[in-house]
């Protein structure tokens, strides 16, 4: 059962049947920053193997976001957009209340998320700045795809 929000005129769901996939990899990976260049194919696996909120005006996608979560103790927001004729409407505050909202999201001990421009739209979902940024760490590929003649990620040089 898809969990839902009307407000407005803008319909969040986690339906996967009304997302969008020409909308959703459109963006990603041509107006993203963080995304840029990301193959369909990679785009479809990370939708599969995530919780995807879709924001609809009437039938038409006008944006979206995933969370990744074990759904008991952690869950990470990534690829939250708003398409540029819907921003300024409350259409993140919409997205983000929706997530927040969703019953498999809840009591979860830790939430991230990483963010360029939108630090206020987080804020006011309970985001704050790290408790101890001097803790994270990451392991970062160049590209999202696979290095060619490997089975392994490219990991960017720290030279």
């Amino acid at each position: 059962m898809p969990h839902e929000r009307n407000h407005g005129g803008i319909l969040v769901t986690t339906d996967p049947a009304r997302l969008d996939l020409n909308t959703i990899h459109a963006f990603l990976s041509g107006a993203s920053y963080w995304a840029a260049g990301i193959s369909r194919d990679v785009m479809e696996r990370s939708i599969r193997h995530s919780i995807c909120f879709g924001a609809f005006d009437g039938g038409r996608q006008v944006g979206f976001a995933r969370v990744i979560s074990d759904r008991a103790t952690f869950a990470y927001v990534c690829d939250v957009f708003v398409l540029d004729g819907h921003r300024g409407r409350g259409v993140g505050k919409q997205i983000m209340a929706c997530i927040t909202s969703h019953p498999e999201l809840q009591n979860l001990r830790l939430w991230t998320l990483f963010t360029r421009d939108a630090h206020g739209l987080y804020r006011q979902h309970g985001f704050r700045d790290a408790r101890y940024p001097d803790r994270l760490m990451e392991r970062r590929a160049e590209r999202p795809s696979v290095a060619a003649g490997t089975d392994q990620p490219q990991l960017e040089s720290m030279a």
